[in-house]
């Protein structure tokens, strides 16, 4: 069976091709960040139109290069939620029409099941069950995973995702969007003992988040500096800033990681979303399981912001549990707000 998979939640455009005997065929992918990068975050009406630019050439771009033709698929899964309702409503307008045009059964995928089950494209993938931490610009999430459509929300953020925080604090030292990779490679030229910064819930005994005082805490960092101007703050002090931030975040999310895994009883760690390609993230973790017996798994690093093949894969992932899923109904809607452990099994 091959599965053609349609992402367009947010800022990036991914469509992909899955077999369900070979494997991944081609996917391709167009990112927004130029385009966004003047305003300073993502403009959701700039988002929307340049889905619609994008998505007929990247479909045939993906099919050439897989050396497939729109008559070789079987299925089409589209992003339905969570993300930016217009974008949303690009993707799966294309993937119904499709559908509709091809007479071939169409298949919304949850956002985040996507993201949860990119590591398993990986060379080796993981087996269920396992623990997850979801964690992007949008999203900061621990679950348990014993299956597709099988997951068990354990704690989420209270208030700014991990990744908004990075962008957050990034725009506070002067940094370009997107902010999270910036102040991360500023980081490695700080002084990890100049700033102290706080750990929230750190040492709660649950698995929730809150990032929010974090963001506030460098802000507070930055007012309180002696130039006051953040254009006047030498470059090693915002590294030395950049620096105080990355540490504390990461290590309040290998805590959690490893809080979640002892009270499961589980020793199998998946990272997805994109700040599974943070690098700090990363050494942490991979430092953190080599102290605690337990094997982390991340996704491939073209894997890690959104995309077509996650889409893709996870379709054919619930195709396989069940050939039904997929409906010739191509009265589409989308979900914008979409919980993840509302999914169950097919």
């Amino acid at each position: 069976m091959i599965v053609l998979g349609v992402e367009s939640s947010c800022d990036e455009t991914g469509l992909a091709l899955y077999d369900t005997q070979s494997g991944l065929l081609s996917h391709a992918l167009h990112s927004q960040v130029a385009m966004h990068e003047e305003y300073g975050g993502v403009v959701p009406e700039l988002a929307s139109r340049d889905h619609i630019r994008r998505a007929i050439p990247l479909l045939t771009q993906t099919l050439e290069n897989a050396g497939k033709s729109l008559n070789d698929i079987d299925a089409i899964a589209y992003t339905q939620g969570p993300g930016l309702a217009g974008a949303l409503l690009v993707g799966s307008s294309v993937a119904c029409s499709l559908g509709l045009a091809l007479d071939k059964p169409v298949l919304g995928v949850h956002h985040l099941e996507g993201h949860l089950l990119s590591p398993l494209l990986a060379s080796e993938p993981p087996e269920f069950p396992f623990i997850a931490l979801l964690v992007s610009g949008g999203h900061t999430q621990l679950m348990r995973v014993d299956g597709v459509g099988q997951y068990t929300l354990l704690g989420e953020t209270l208030d700014d995702a991990a990744g908004e925080a990075f962008d957050k604090s990034a725009k506070l030292l002067g940094l370009g969007y997107p902010g999270g990779p910036a102040i991360s490679r500023l980081a490695e030229f700080g002084d990890p003992a100049a700033y102290k910064l706080p750990r929230p819930m750190m040492h709660t005994k649950d698995f929730n988040f809150s990032f929010s005082g974090l963001k506030t805490a460098v802000l507070t960092v930055v007012k309180n500096h002696e130039e006051k101007v953040i254009a006047n703050i030498c470059e090693q002090d915002k590294a030395n800033i950049a620096r105080g931030f990355v540490d504390a975040i990461v290590e309040v999310l290998t805590a959690k990681c490893v809080s979640a895994l002892k009270h499961t009883g589980l020793k199998r760690l998946v990272i997805a979303g994109g700040v599974g390609a943070n690098a700090q993230l990363r050494a942490s973790l991979n430092a953190a399981a080599a102290r605690k017996k337990f094997k982390v798994y991340y996704p491939e690093l073209e894997f890690c912001t959104d995309n077509g093949a996650m889409i893709a894969f996870a379709g054919a992932m619930r195709l396989m549990i069940n050939p039904d899923a997929a409906k010739k109904d191509y009265s589409f809607n989308v979900r914008p707000r979409w919980p993840l452990d509302e999914l169950r099994v097919i």
